[in-house]
């Protein structure tokens, strides 16, 4: 079915509060299947994982889809946010390029994620314009910004069977701080934002209302228990995994019971376009979610790329290879990336990489940036560096997350990060805005042996104490316990910017050019007999 022919219409009439102009009458079982992304950051080519399986790839995900509409008979395929930034495909092609390739892909509907407004509220607009597909905020007001006014939809409505299903979007409100929406975008609070328009849509005599929200799973568990009326709940900007596999939240879908009792079916599908998430849902003549039922599907290499979207790639891989070949900044000094050094020592490439987190993350209240050594993977001689280079410098992938963790687990991240710097752990860590001392000679635990913080009021650096608090940026890899960083998994407040660490080190690099980093002593330890 072409849901796009009717979408259009039937919000107006709703918007304008004519209602609709008939009340639905079948008393059967509505079925409905609901396919969905989130997080997906641009990364529309499939890519290597932790163990070396190529996953992932928005074709892949299209032949999928596409495998679906043929066997079941009410399909939609919706995406929770976060589309923007992450890749070199929206380095080249920007809000176009998204919009392309969503479009070939045959999306629905979006939410808006807050990675939407990294480069303005006019990138977004472009995005809206291109779209063929509703792109979805009830709590983000555009009206004063002139790029933007007129164009975020509150919500939207197909028809199945003659049944109205009503489809709305929310956007985290942190967005203000961690993006650039600009000073004339605001966000109301998501909870009291959703409240208010299923009951509009209630009124109306929608009972079938699907929330694709860019939150956090956390947050979207609380928007099930919190307003009624919600059916389905289509998730993303914590970049969760559900399913009872390694690392999952919780099961797939997650049951609710929302403020009145009635089923709610939450669900994520992790990140980057690994896995497409498929839901089953049975919706009884009242409205209410009678059975629901599905999985996520991995996207592996078994599956064929679909034609269409892999030519539309295909069409930016010469600008992508010149980007490749540009000159992203200069150095005045050889970057020491070489093995042995970044995994057991203090190195110039790892200060110029630990400060770039920094420098990115200052406004999201980082104090503290930690990579590990075993993530540097190239040394580059002193003149121009080029986006290659800095790929090869930071091949993984790894985005940035920040998180906050006490004087306590940072000490003891330490002592990991340098557990195993005998026998060239790729723990060892690289930092910026801490300095500390270590003994490799020392019993395991006591091995670091001072901590020092840098104290913006103080302009020096601090004795670090166990009890305070400490904002970390780190990559993701990291947050998540890699590397034996557990005191990071137990981190509190924890924040996936979406931001890839290798973009980062080239802006940053395009802002400090030339650089001239130094060995200036945050690492410490004693030196060879």
């Amino acid at each position: 079915m072409n849901w796009k022919l009717i979408l259009v219409g039937l919000t107006i009439l709703l918007c304008l509060g004519v209602g609709l102009p008939w009340k639905p009458t079948n008393d059967n079982p509505l079925r409905l299947t609901i396919l969905h992304t989130n997080d997906v950051h641009a990364h529309y080519d499939s890519f290597s994982s932790g163990g070396g399986e190529e996953v992932g790839g928005i074709a892949r995900i299209a032949t999928l889809a596409g495998n679906i509409r043929g066997e079941a008979d009410h399909v939609v395929l919706f995406d929770a946010g976060d589309q923007f930034q992450g890749s070199l495909y929206f380095h080249v092609g920007g809000a176009d390029a998204v919009a392309a390739v969503m479009n070939a892909t045959g999306y629905d509907g979006m939410a808006i994620g807050n990675h939407e407004f990294d480069s303005g509220p006019a990138e977004l607009a472009r995005l809206i314009d291109r779209a063929e597909f509703p792109v979805l905020s009830a709590n983000t007001t555009a009206l004063a910004e002139p790029t933007l006014a007129g164009k975020v939809a509150p919500f939207d409505v197909f028809l199945v069977d003659g049944e109205t299903i009503a489809v709305f979007g929310l956007t985290t409100e942190t967005t203000s701080s961690a993006s650039s929406p600009g000073p004339n975008v605001t966000f109301s609070p998501a909870i009291r934002s959703a409240a208010a328009i299923v009951g509009h849509l209630e009124r109306q005599g929608i009972d079938k209302i699907i929330a694709l929200t860019h939150l956090g799973y956390e947050q979207d568990l609380q928007l099930a228990k919190s307003v009624s009326g919600i059916d389905v709940i289509v998730g993303g900007h914590s970049h969760t995994s559900l399913g009872g596999g390694p690392g999952a939240a919780g099961p797939y879908p997650t049951m609710v019971k929302s403020s009145t009792g009635e089923p709610v079916a939450v669900v994520t599908a992790g990140e980057w376009g690994q896995v497409l998430g498929r839901l089953d849902v049975t919706f009884d003549a009242r409205g209410i979610v009678r059975d629901a039922k599905g999985s996520v599907i991995p996207v592996t290499a078994s599956i064929s790329p679909h034609p269409g979207v892999a030519a539309v790639l295909a069409g930016y891989q010469d600008d992508i290879a010149a980007l490749m070949e540009t000159a992203v900044g200069r150095v005045s000094v050889d970057l020491d990336g070489e093995r042995a050094a970044v995994r057991s020592r203090e190195t110039n490439l790892g200060n110029l990489i630990c400060d770039a987190m920094l420098w990115k993350t200052t406004s999201l209240g980082a104090q503290v940036a930690l990579q590990n050594g075993g993530g540097i993977r190239a040394s580059v001689p002193a003149g121009d560096i080029t986006m290659g280079q800095v790929l090869e410098i930071l091949p993984f992938g790894n985005e940035i997350t920040v998180l906050s963790v006490t004087g306590a687990q940072l000490r003891a991240a330490l002592e990991n990060g340098v557990s195993q710097v005998a026998e060239g752990g790729g723990r060892f860590p690289q930092v910026a805005g801490v300095r500390f001392a270590f003994d490799p000679q020392a019993a395991p635990g006591a091995r670091v042996t001072a901590v020092d913080v840098w104290s913006l009021d103080a302009m020096s650096y601090q004795p670090l104490a166990a009890e305070e608090t400490v904002v970390v940026a780190t990559n993701t890899f990291l947050a998540e316990g890699g590397d034996g960083y557990a005191a990071f998994a137990a981190g509190t407040r924890r924040y996936d910017t979406g931001w890839l660490l290798s973009d980062t080190l080239a802006e940053y690099l395009a802002a400090t050019s030339p650089a001239s980093p130094e060995v200036e002593g945050r690492i410490q330890a004693p030196e060879a007999p």
